[in-house]
């Protein structure tokens, strides 16, 4: 549920946490996303980061330019402006992905697990709009929302050492993309040839929470296209 007041909490003596809700829901994250996105647009003095959560946004400040107190008014004060159905500056981004075969290893299982075919659980990964709750575990690593119960499924019994990146999954009520080499214990389903994280880059995250984002359905062919594409600087990420 979202909380009729944000709750305000110590994070340090350079930090303050604000609390918008007590579960992971679309409603509670908007209003994370909201004063994020206030917080940027008006570019306060003093205060040096913000990292938003599903549920939280952690606000980092310098007390030698704003005190504590002044900053909790002021992002009480935001937090209150009045929100938009999607936050102002969000985007639709397209991700090209291929199912299946080695690329999505477990997608069989999650389709015997759910009693659909591996059509279906295409068909309905494909076909939802997720938001990005968060960014976290490894850098440009998204938590989405909008994952359909049809193909809900539990995590690995026992996690893989290494997975490639760019490789999508689900673990639960979760999906995700994976944006560099790691170790996992979802199920992958399927990978994408983008480049989540590039240190090189500014941003060096292609995602930011508040996005929404859509797995397009991809040939081995288109694959090998993009990928090649990425590889020499060539593609253009598809944002709406």
């Amino acid at each position: 549920m979202v909380y009729e007041e944000p709750r305000f909490l110590v994070g340090g003596d350079r930090a303050i946490f604000v609390e918008f809700g007590d579960a992971i829901a679309p409603e509670v994250n908007q209003c994370v996303s909201h004063l994020t996105h206030e917080i940027v647009k008006k570019k306060i003095i003093g205060i040096t980061e913000v990292v938003p959560t599903y549920r939280s946004l952690l606000v980092y400040y310098e007390p030698r330019q704003i005190s504590s107190q002044k900053l909790r008014k002021t992002l009480y004060a935001l937090a209150k402006t009045p929100k938009e159905t999607e936050v102002s500056g969000s985007r639709l981004i397209e991700i090209p992905t291929l199912y299946g075969g080695e690329f999505g290893p477990d997608i069989e299982f999650v389709a015997a697990h759910n009693s659909l075919s591996i059509t279906d659980v295409i068909q309905i990964h494909s076909s939802n709009k997720y938001i990005v709750y968060m960014l976290g575990f490894i850098p440009g690593f998204p938590y989405l929302g909008g994952l359909s119960s049809r193909i809900r499924t539990p995590r690995l019994g026992a996690p893989r050492i290494k997975i490639p990146a760019g490789s999508v999954g689900v673990a639960g009520n979760q999906t995700g993309i994976y944006p560099m080499e790691s170790p996992s214990g979802w199920q992958i389903i399927g990978r994408t040839p983008l480049k989540l994280f590039d240190p090189n880059q500014n941003p060096p995250t292609l995602l930011k929470a508040g996005d929404y984002l859509t797995f397009i359905n991809i040939s081995l062919d288109e694959f090998n296209m993009i990928k090649d594409q990425v590889g020499k600087g060539m593609y253009q990420v598809r944002k709406f």
